[in-house]
């Protein structure tokens, strides 16, 4: 099959006169460039968005040869929507897109109507096979303009790698109850082929070939009609069974727990999105139509989101690199059409509010308004005492991870740190100082998304975090509390735990630490070699998996609770005024193995903190360092640092990064 790009090209400004004269004669015999509205007239009714994140609006008589054009081949003329894996996207998208978003609104109790022939000739060659969205591009959507702005259908295209033939299917998108949308699904409705959910068993592993797919270059065609809150859809190609679906846009069939479907269950369960819907779904919100290329895989680890985040090549999102590999996707279109009620109105306020808005700065106060509390040291050793609207790129700054934004605390394994430790950190730290006997309380929901890679397993630091603490102002400025993250290299899951230091009695060059395991291992447990690990903890936590806790001290006593959906709740009380290693008899057996062989065998002062100004933190404060395990087989992790370069450190993995999306700080609170 021949295929033309059609596309315009400049005329060199330095023609001669004599070849302007020629140009002239034959410019009468020239065939006139075909933009996309010749092909479809019906291009007044769209803005379209490019993959460079560009709103380019009305675009009649107009092409961009890298993402919006024409093209032709035996079947005739086709409008051309091509987008990379990563670029500029458009409001708070993962993905990028050449898309049209219809300039009008509508309720879905009116009528409208959306047709469209297409063949998809390119989907991403890179991604992760466990990951829903690897694969696949959205080529025709009804998409919300207010609420939430969910979408209550999308029309996908996927094909695996190796596979001739790919799946058409179409999904629903539930319009959550309540304020918080993070919790939202899709349920996958299969065409020809596959559903969303059906996933490989490894990331280049991939599950059977459909039998009734669809493969590139193949045509079909869609046709989604609305009518009185009801949304019916026809999906035809010659030489498949026509198939036809009906589903109600104004009463939700989901507004229970018990009704969320198995196929859900499988999916999004797991990473924790598990709402339920508003009774009247999507009733008096204005939708809108979308039609082109919307492409679904990107170059987002897959351990930040498991169904959206396809961990594909980007090549740094470099356009022609990703187009040179075939990292994009590519959707031709022949036909399509749409019509709407009289009653529609301007959807310029979706695009007001969406336009721009993934280079636009949202800061961490802004996610987590309790930053004026705090203060920080980030990782290369500055110091920022007001943390309102304030970000760095490199430590402290903020994401979206497809469902909800959260908090990034960053840090390398060796850089600039406070003057009483090893270590780096992007913390923060507590401006009000109290007394345990005056108390306070710490809460956090985060997920760990990086520890070092490097370290040496038999020092009980390496491959750990801190990601919450109680510090001391006072005295030995010793830490009352350290909640520690820590993953083995090879290991899926790792081990959360919690570390209570002594207030020692005399020198502090004998405290030690007492590591209470939560999930998996406490820190005592090492390796056995250098690069020789434990077993991997049965009920530890991955990375990327969200857990939080709760410190609340009251009266002098430390109440720690921790949760997590898939783990089962601990909690632990801790006195903090009154000590139980006073005498060397009371030291437990955990400490006699680790500490005492290197000569930390103090004892506690009676009163533990007990009238100690104390303070909290919580962010990244990295445990693996660049120090000679000679020195402490505790503490100096023998991790690589590149000579302090921080850039090579995050290329190689030698850094830590925690993500928080919620917190809370203030008053101790009598315990329930």
């Amino acid at each position: 099959m021949k295929i033309k790009k059609m596309t315009a090209k400049a005329v060199p400004f330095f023609l001669t006169a004599s070849a302007l004269v020629l140009l002239n004669c034959c410019a009468e015999g020239k065939k006139k460039q075909v933009f996309a509205s010749d092909v479809i007239p019906f291009f007044q009714h769209w803005n379209l968005i490019l993959g460079d994140g560009t709103n380019a609006g009305e675009v009649t008589d107009y092409e961009n040869g890298d993402f919006f054009y024409t093209a032709s081949d035996d079947a005739g003329d086709w409008v051309v929507f091509k987008t990379p894996n990563a670029g500029n996207t458009h409001g708070t998208s993962n993905n990028t897109r050449t898309e049209l978003a219809q300039l009008k609104k509508w309720l879905p109790t009116t009528e409208a109507q959306m047709e469209a022939t297409l063949k998809v000739m390119q989907v991403a060659t890179t991604g992760d096979a466990r990951v829903a969205a690897s694969y696949s591009v959205v080529v025709g959507q009804i998409h919300s303009a207010d609420g939430h702005e969910n979408e209550p259908f999308k029309i996908f295209y996927k094909k695996f790698p190796g596979h001739t033939k790919g799946s058409v299917f179409w999904n629903y998108e539930i319009n959550t109850a309540g304020d918080d949308n993070s919790r939202r699904w899709d349920y996958s409705y299969p065409i020809w082929g596959h559903d969303f959910s059906v996933v490989g068993p490894d990331k280049d592993s991939f599950p059977p070939e459909p039998e009734d797919g669809i493969a590139l270059g193949e045509a079909f065609s869609y046709a989604v009609k609305i009518e009185k809150g009801m949304m019916h859809l026809t999906f035809t190609s010659a030489g498949h069974e026509t198939k036809t679906f009906t589903k109600n846009l104004i009463s939700s069939e989901y507004s229970e727990p018990s009704k969320i479907p198995n196929q859900v269950n499988s999916l999004f369960v797991p990473i924790g999105q598990d709402g339920v819907e508003r009774k009247n779904a999507y009733a008096d919100e204005g939708l809108f139509f979308k039609l082109g290329c919307y492409n679904q895989t990107n170059g987002k680890d897959p351990k930040v989101n498991k169904v959206w985040c396809s961990g594909a090549e980007t090549h740094s999102g470099d356009l022609q690199k990703q187009y040179a590999d075939g990292n994009y996707a590519e959707v031709w279109f022949r036909s399509a059409a749409i019509s709407i009620s009289d009653d529609a109105i301007s959807n310029a306020g979706y695009f007001r509010a969406n336009d721009g808005l993934s280079a636009k700065t949202v800061y961490p106060s802004e996610v987590i308004p309790f930053m004026d509390k705090f203060k920080m040291l980030m990782g290369d050793g500055t110091n920022v005492e007001n943390l309102v609207g304030f970000e760095h790129p490199d430590f402290f700054y903020t994401v979206i991870d497809g469902t909800r934004r959260w908090v990034v605390y960053k840090t390398p394994n060796s850089g600039v740190t406070s003057k009483n430790s090893s270590n780096t950190r992007t913390e923060l730290h507590e401006k009000r100082e109290w007394t345990p006997e005056e108390g306070g309380r710490l809460t956090g929901t985060c997920k760990v998304m990086q520890v070092s890679v490097s370290g040496d397993a038999r020092v009980a630091a390496s491959y750990a975090t801190v990601v919450g603490q109680i510090h001391s102002g006072e005295g030995h400025e010793n830490e009352p509390l350290k909640i520690f993250y820590k993953k083995f290299p090879g290991h899926e899951k790792g081990s959360v735990f919690w570390n209570y230091e002594i207030n020692t009695e005399g020198s502090n060059d004998k405290r030690w630490d007492y590591s209470s395991a939560v999930w998996g291992h406490d820190m005592s447990v090492v390796g056995s070699g250098k690069n020789a690990y434990p077993a991997e903890p049965e009920d530890g936590i991955a990375l990327g998996e969200e857990f939080s806790y709760e410190v609340n001290v009251y009266k002098g006593i430390m109440y720690l609770t921790f949760k997590s959906d898939t783990h089962k709740t601990k909690t632990f009380t801790k006195n903090l005024i009154a000590s139980e290693y006073t005498d060397p008899s009371n030291m437990p057996e955990q400490v006699r193995q680790l500490f005492v062989p290197i000569g930390q065998d103090g004892t506690e002062r009676a009163a533990g903190y007990k009238g100690e100004l104390n303070f909290f933190k919580q962010g990244a404060y990295n445990q693996t360092n660049g120090k000679d395990p000679e020195k402490s087989m505790v503490w100096c992790a023998g991790a690589e640092t590149y000579g302090g370069d921080i850039a090579k450190q995050y290329e190689n993995g030698c850094f830590t990064e925690v993500w928080f999306r919620e917190a809370t700080v203030g008053p101790g609170l009598a315990p329930k």
